[in-house]
C-alpha cells in the first residue's frame, strides 16, 4: 500500500494553492508568514504579508524599525502581541545571530514569542529539518483518520497528536510532508462537511468508517467569554483630538486610542456623565459640547467581546486634567497604529465627512 506521506505529497501536488511563502527557502519570510496565520485566514494574511515583507524584507530592517512603524504596518492584523514579539526577535537575531536567522532548532525555539509549532514549521520548511508541524488542520486530519478522541486542547491530547505526527512524518520530505498535511486540512478534510468521496485517504479513514467525522476532533471545553463596555470619546478643540497609548498587559498594547472610560454594563449618555471616571475627565473645561455618538459594531476577540460607543465632543480648550494625553492634528491620525475597532470609527468619519 502506498504510504500515508505519498498519497498526501502526490494530492498537494495537484491542489497546493500558490503562495509567496511556499515559494522560498528563506527562514525569515517563513517565519513572517507563520505569525501571520497563527490567526489569520490565508486569503486576508496574503495581502497584509506582501505589504510587511515588503517594508521589512529581512530581520535587520525589521529590527531597526521604530515600533510604532511596525505596529502601524501590522494595523487591522489583531493580536497585536504577534507583531511586539516579532519586533523584539528580530532584534534578537540582530544581536545574537549577526542578522542572520539560526536555523538550528533551540536556537529557533529561543527566539521571543516562537513557539514549538513556529519553529518546527521554520526548520522543516526553510532547512528540511525533520520535526512535524502540528496546527488546527492537523490536529483535524489525524483525529479523523486515526479515530482519536482525546481534547485536542488538553495536555494528554496536544502530547498524543504532537507524538503521532512526528512517528507519521516522513523523515527524507519533511517539508514537503508537512506542506501536505497543513494544506490537506485545509482545503480537503476541513471541518464542516468535508468531501468524503472525494478523499484520496477515505479508505484508510476510521472516522469515515465509524460515522464520526463531524464529531472529531474533540475539544474539552471553551473558555468563558468577557464582555466588557468602552466609551471612547474623540475629544476635539479645532483641528485636534487627544490620544492615548495603552499600556500594560491588556489587549491593543502600545496601540494609539481616544480618551476611554471603561464601565461594567452599558450606560446611556446621561448615566456616563454621573461616573467619575468622565468627570475626571472633564474636569476643568468650561464649556463642553456633546455632538454625535457612533456605536459601533461589538467588536469579538478570543475570549472577550467588546461594545463601544464613541462619543465625539467639541471643547473650548483642552483642560490640564487632558495633558497627559497627546494632542494630534486630525490630519495626522493615520500616521498612528490604531485598533480594528478605533480604525472603523476612523473610517466612518471620513466616509460622514465630520
Amino acid at each position: 500500500m502506498e504510504s500515508l506521506s505519498d498519497v498526501l505529497i502526490r494530492w498537494y501536488e495537484a491542489n497546493r494553492r500558490e503562495l509567496p511563502w511556499r515559494e522560498t527557502r528563506d527562514p525569515y519570510l517563513i517565519w513572517v508568514s507563520e505569525v501571520i496565520l497563527q490567526q489569520t485566514r490565508v486569503a486576508q494574511g496574503l495581502g497584509y504579508y506582501n505589504r510587511f515583507v515588503g517594508r521589512f524584507p529581512d530581520a535587520r530592517a525589521l529590527a531597526e524599525a521604530d515600533e510604532d512603524e511596525v505596529m502601524r504596518y501590522w494595523q487591522g492584523l489583531g493580536y497585536y502581541s504577534r507583531a511586539r514579539n516579532l519586533h523584539a526577535a528580530a532584534k534578537e537575531v540582530v544581536a545574537r545571530f549577526g542578522g542572520v536567522f539560526p536555523r538550528e532548532p533551540g536556537e529557533v525555539l529561543s527566539l521571543r514569542g516562537v513557539g514549538a509549532y513556529t519553529a518546527a514549521a521554520i526548520c522543516s520548511f526553510a532547512f528540511d529539518e525533520p520535526y512535524a508541524t502540528v496546527d488546527g488542520n492537523v490536529y483535524r486530519v489525524l483525529a479523523r483518520l486515526f479515530g482519536v478522541d482525546l481534547p485536542i486542547d488538553g495536555g494528554e491530547g496536544r502530547r498524543y497528536f504532537a507524538e503521532l505526527a512526528q512517528e507519521l512524518l516522513d523523515k527524507r520530505r519533511p517539508g514537503a510532508h508537512n506542506q501536505a498535511l497543513m494544506e490537506f486540512g485545509a482545503l480537503q478534510c476541513v471541518p464542516r462537511s468535508p468531501d468524503c468521496g472525494a478523499c484520496p485517504l477515505a479508505d484508510r479513514c476510521r472516522a469515515l468508517a465509524e460515522g464520526r467525522v463531524g464529531v472529531l476532533p474533540v475539544k474539552a471545553g471553551r473558555t468563558r467569554t468577557r464582555e466588557r463596555y468602552f466609551h471612547y470619546f474623540d475629544i476635539r478643540r479645532g483641528e485636534k483630538t487627544l490620544l492615548a497609548k495603552r499600556t500594560g498587559n491588556d489587549i491593543w498594547r502600545n496601540l494609539y486610542e481616544f480618551p476611554l472610560v471603561e464601565t461594567e454594563a452599558p450606560l446611556s449618555w446621561e448615566e456616563l456623565r454621573r461616573t467619575e471616571a468622565f468627570r475626571a475627565l472633564f474636569d476643568g473645561v468650561e464649556e463642553a459640547c456633546f455632538v454625535d455618538a457612533y456605536e459601533a459594531r461589538k467588536h469579538v476577540l478570543s475570549h472577550q467581546v467588546i461594545h463601544a460607543v464613541f462619543y465625539r465632543v467639541e471643547v473650548s480648550e483642552f483642560p490640564r486634567g487632558m495633558e497627559r494625553y497627546a494632542r494630534v492634528e486630525r490630519k495626522c491620525l493615520g500616521s498612528y497604529a490604531v485598533s480594528r475597532l478605533m480604525e472603523s470609527y476612523l473610517e466612518k468619519v471620513e466616509q460622514w465627512g465630520k
